[in-house]
C-alpha cells in the first residue's frame, strides 16, 4: 500500500511560507508527536540552503512528515538543486519525479514546501507540485489553519512575510493539537 502524502494525512508538523514584494519567509513549528505523546517541542523543521548557485540568495525547505524521510528527501533535493542551481522548478520537478517513481523513494512519508526569492512549491510523494497563486502555501497537521490565518494577514494588513509566517504559525499552534508555538523562522530579502 503507498502512503497517502496529503494535508491531511501528515500528523507531524505543521509548515508555513508567505511572500512579499521583498521577501520570502517560512515558519515551522517544533512539536515532535509520537502517536498520542509529545516527544519534543522544539525540533526545527526548516532548513536555509545558501551554498546552491552563485546567483541565488538561497533556497528555504520546510518539511512535514517524519524526520527521517524529511532528511533522506532533502539531501535529495540538495541535490538536484546543486545540479541546477539557477531552475528551481526544474530540480523540484526532479524530485517529484524521482519520488513518486523510485522504489525506496516511494514509501517516504513527509511533504516539503521549498521557495526561493521567485518561487513557492508544496511537493509531495505522488508527484505534486503546487505553486500557490497568492503567495502562500502550507503543509502538516495545521497546514490548513495556518494558510487562513495568513491569507487573512496578508489581506488586512501590511505586515512583512516574516511576521505573517510568525503569526499564522501562531494561530495554528492554538488550534492545532500536533502543532506548537516553538516557532521556528527563515527569511530570505532582496538585496536593494
Amino acid at each position: 500500500m503507498m502512503p497517502q502524502n496529503t494535508l491531511e494525512s501528515i500528523h507531524a508538523t505543521t509548515i508555513v511560507c508567505v511572500r512579499d514584494e521583498a521577501s520570502v519567509a517560512i515558519a515551522g513549528d517544533g512539536q515532535v508527536t509520537l502517536g498520542a505523546v509529545v516527544a519534543k517541542s522544539s525540533a526545527c523543521k526548516i532548513r536555509r540552503l545558501d551554498d546552491v548557485g552563485h546567483d541565488r540568495a538561497g533556497v528555504l525547505v520546510g518539511f512535514a512528515g517524519g524526520a527521517s524521510d524529511a532528511f533522506a528527501l532533502l539531501e535529495r533535493f540538495e541535490s538536484k538543486l546543486k545540479a541546477t542551481p539557477t531552475q528551481l522548478l526544474k530540480a523540484t520537478a526532479e524530485l517529484a519525479r524521482d519520488w513518486r517513481t523510485d522504489r525506496a523513494l516511494r514509501r517516504l512519508e513527509a511533504m516539503m514546501i521549498v521557495a526561493d526569492l521567485e518561487s513557492m512549491l508544496i511537493v509531495s510523494g505522488q508527484g505534486d507540485l503546487i505553486e500557490p497563486d497568492d503567495g502562500i502555501a502550507a503543509i502538516g497537521s495545521g497546514g490548513h489553519y495556518a494558510l487562513a490565518a495568513a491569507r487573512a494577514l496578508k489581506r488586512r494588513s501590511d505586515l512583512p512575510a516574516s511576521e505573517v509566517a510568525t503569526e499564522s504559525m501562531q494561530v495554528a499552534g492554538e488550534i492545532c493539537i500536533y502543532t506548537n508555538t516553538t516557532i521556528s523562522l527563515e527569511t530570505l530579502t532582496r538585496q536593494g
